[in-house]
């Protein structure tokens, strides 16, 4: 048994001694800096914080994780609109067309990344006052060279992504992301469990029900998420030239299956990396009238925050479902294939039909989303949850969504294997 799956174990194994890699990186704090000046860091980053498993509040060289490659992304999926011509043609290029537009993102979350630390660099400063060890000569090269040690992180931390992405399990920068989620669940489930079990204030029968009340929701939750992860839509296709008789019927027929959240994960890790990176600044700023209005807008916590986040999850989720399946391509590929929805007109009216399919699919998928995401932030308004566990929840979403699609892809490589195994 062992050795069918030789290959799905040793992936998995490459995986786990990545991210371990990562973790090590993790104790190895920013140089020059005096740590003992430095307190309370760890309520100054929000979301962000979450996706680098607390190395950015720690002041690692990975303390920036994969953000940048994150809002690096973002952009270049906004560019491909038109927007950029040379971009738009790349994304029509197949597989060589996305080998350069990856290496563009790259780029441009390596350019990112140094603004993004320098910005921190110079906010913890301005922050904290001196923080630098002694003996230390501060002028603008120290704070460049500062910047340039995260953004080498930066880089160390993408290609170990993209090592897991060909050897190992799923996409590299998804397990990063969920990597860094799942190392903050113990410090969340351990401050509930410090605020309605083990408070040496004493704590009512109620309390203890609030804390096994949240539990429950959040497995809940999880069960949710996979089953709305595998819901799916199937259109059915038919092919005209193929024989219609009985004995050759299941091969005239076929389907498009179109989930139900094609967007998967997506949408809030971009909503809640977009949402993050305004408040990150502000926090290190004095408050003012400017800074809390910030704070009120891109803080999903917050009441106009929270209507933000919700409309983003929503224009992300159509962005991005209808970037993944255009339905012009599929309709003039189905064309050329001879091949036709019962009832529909090839060509245009084909096209049509998908978008409006794809249009009532993702308002579907985009209000379950926002369900989801929506649950922590409102039972935390109701019973007065710490702010970890409003977090918690949109990490939840990344967490199982990325473990479902994982999952499927570790399926389908055992398949395959099988497959292989019954042909020899």
């Amino acid at each position: 048994m062992a050795g069918k799956y030789k290959k799905v174990i040793l992936s998995v194994l490459y995986t786990a001694l990545i991210l371990l890699i990562w973790r090590l990186a993790y104790h190895i704090q920013i140089p020059l800096l005096d740590r003992s000046l430095i307190t309370h860091g760890e309520s100054m980053f929000g979301f962000l914080d979450v996706f680098s498993g607390g190395a950015l509040s720690n002041y690692s060289i990975v303390a920036l994780g994969v953000s940048p490659y994150i809002t690096a992304s973002i952009v270049v999926n906004l560019l491909q609109m038109d927007i950029v011509p040379v971009f738009k043609e790349w994304a029509e290029e197949g597989e060589v067309g996305k080998k350069k537009l990856n290496q563009v993102t790259r780029y441009l979350a390596l350019a990112l990344a140094f603004i993004q630390a320098l910005t921190i660099t110079l906010g913890i400063t301005a922050y904290y006052g001196d923080i630098f060890q002694l003996g230390v000569e501060v002028n603008a090269f120290t704070y460049v060279f500062l910047a340039l040690v995260m953004t080498a992180g930066t880089a160390c931390v993408l290609w170990l992504a993209e090592k897991i992405t060909m050897k190992g399990i799923g996409n590299g920068t998804s397990m990063f992301i969920v990597a860094g989620i799942v190392a903050s669940f113990p410090a969340m489930i351990n401050e509930l469990l410090g605020l309605y079990v083990t408070n040496p204030e004493g704590n009512s029968v109620g309390d203890i029900f609030v804390f096994f009340g949240v539990l429950l929701i959040l497995m809940l939750i999880i069960v949710g998420i996979v089953f709305m992860e595998a819901a799916q839509r199937k259109i059915p296709i038919q092919y005209a030239n193929r024989p219609a008789a009985a004995q050759f019927r299941g091969r005239s027929e076929s389907n498009i299956p179109i989930k139900l959240n094609s967007a998967s994960v997506i949408p809030v890790i971009f909503a809640s990396t977009l949402m993050s990176l305004p408040t990150t600044v502000v926090n290190f700023l004095e408050q003012t009238t400017v800074t809390y209005w910030i704070r009120q807008i891109f803080d999903y916590t917050e009441p106009i925050g929270f209507a933000v986040y919700i409309i983003l999850i929503f224009v992300f989720s159509f962005f991005y479902s209808f970037l993944q399946m255009n339905p012009e391509k599929i309709a003039e590929n189905l064309q050329k294939q001879n091949a036709y929805v019962p009832g529909i007109r090839p060509g245009a009216e084909t096209a049509s039909y998908f978008s409006r399919v794809l249009f009532k699919i993702t308002v579907i998928g985009a209000t379950y989303l926002s369900i989801v995401a929506s649950l922590p932030i409102i039972l935390g308004y109701i019973f007065e949850l710490p702010a970890s566990v409003r977090v918690g929840g949109t990490s939840l979403i990344i967490v199982v969504g990325v473990a479902v699609e994982t999952a499927k892809q570790l399926k389908t490589q055992t398949q395959e294997r099988q497959y292989r195994g019954f042909m020899d």
